[in-house]
């Protein structure tokens, strides 16, 4: 897709992200704690624009609101939560998934089996998110512009199709979590892609 096609799928996005009051605040509320070179997806995006496509966003539906940021200068665990309570004390009625990318690479192996290599940004992290379609953040700008960050394009997440991010996620993760997830449930026009 060349660059026009680019800004009209990122045009469309911001569509959906203005025509919802509760993520705009999510986003005030990021940008007002301004953690380093922070971003807002994953989820949330998806469950925003598949939610529209079937019926209608519920911010009620949200498990979590991830906020990627990355802050090389401390990568312990209790940066996560600071960052998490700043962003519960300013908005206090979301459950906030705050995590600096600059330290994936230390818990990762841990967690999921397999060790990785640190990550350059923020972004760098989200282009790992498990689906294309939730690779893929946001962020409020001054002046209110908005800023889309889609390291595997929108063309996934704005045309309903759930398909594996191979940048990181093994096959049977992926299985995992489109099941636990219930997308084919929860969202009957997207299109699963199993591979």
């Amino acid at each position: 897709m060349g660059d026009r096609g680019a800004v009209r799928r990122a045009g469309e996005l911001e569509a959906l992200v203005r025509g919802s009051e509760w993520l705009l605040e999510v986003l005030a509320a990021a940008r007002d704690v301004a953690a380093p070179d922070w971003w807002v997806g994953a989820g949330v995006l998806r469950d925003l624009v598949w939610g529209e496509r079937d019926g209608g966003f519920d911010p009620g539906s949200v498990k979590d609101v991830d906020l990627a940021f990355f802050d090389a200068h401390d990568l312990s665990r209790d940066r996560d939560d600071e960052v998490e309570a700043a962003l519960r004390a300013r908005l206090p009625s979301v459950r906030w998934d705050a995590k600096n990318q600059a330290a994936v690479h230390t818990w990762y192996e841990r967690r999921f089996g397999f060790p990785v290599e640190p990550l350059t940004s923020a972004v760098d992290g989200v282009g790992t998110w498990p689906e294309t379609a939730t690779s893929v953040a946001v962020r409020l700008l001054g002046g209110g512009r908005l800023a889309v960050a889609a390291p595997c394009g929108l063309d996934d997440l704005l045309d309903g199709v759930c398909r594996r991010n191979p940048r990181r996620v093994p096959l049977a993760l992926y299985r995992r979590r489109v099941a636990a997830k219930r997308i084919a449930q929860r969202f009957p026009s997207v299109q699963v892609i199993d591979g």
